[in-house]
């Protein structure tokens, strides 16, 4: 009677420069890296420890254009989609496996451009669902890149304001 459920949902930093690329039937693909922290105090000594997991994310079609527009290496974003196993053989005909999340929501959680590299928007505000569409008008508005402008935009509670986290 009841569903499996298949969900992950990680807040971290992108690793890595982000390029699309398209497959046989046109469709726009992204993967890339995020890390993750963890801090926690050790039992033994009583100190502060960090851990740093990476993890590997799929994003497709307009969703992936998009995302490589606004976000770099460094940006802060919130990802929510399912994990999936892909496996294929290498040259030598050994099994390789790799664990990803395939995202459908996506938020990026910069408050400002980190540089040029950021695409020409403030991030914070650009936040993208299955639909492939911005979740809001800031996400598709152009920013003037010599001086970053905000707009005010209709509340919209599927996006998370960076100044309402408890972190």
């Amino acid at each position: 009677m009841f569903g499996d459920l298949n969900r992950a949902e990680i807040i971290g930093n992108i690793t890595s420069d982000l390029q699309v690329k398209y497959i046989g039937n046109g469709s726009a693909v992204t993967s890339f890296g995020i890390a993750t922290n963890r801090r926690y105090k050790s039992p033994t000594s009583e100190e502060w420890k960090e851990e740093t997991t990476f993890h590997n994310i799929v994003v497709w079609g307009k969703q992936a254009e998009g995302l490589a527009e606004r976000a770099h290496k460094g940006t802060r974003i919130y990802i929510s989609g399912r994990l999936q196993t892909r496996s294929w053989d290498d040259a030598e005909g050994k099994k390789n496996y790799k664990t990803e999340i395939t995202a459908e929501q996506l938020i990026l959680l910069d408050r400002y451009e980190r540089g040029p590299s950021a695409g020409g928007s403030s991030g914070a505000e650009g936040g993208f669902t299955k639909s492939n569409a911005p979740t809001n008008k800031i996400a598709s508005t152009e920013v003037n890149e010599t001086k970053p402008t905000k707009a005010k935009a209709k509340k919209d509670d599927t996006v998370i304001d960076p100044d309402d986290l408890p972190f």
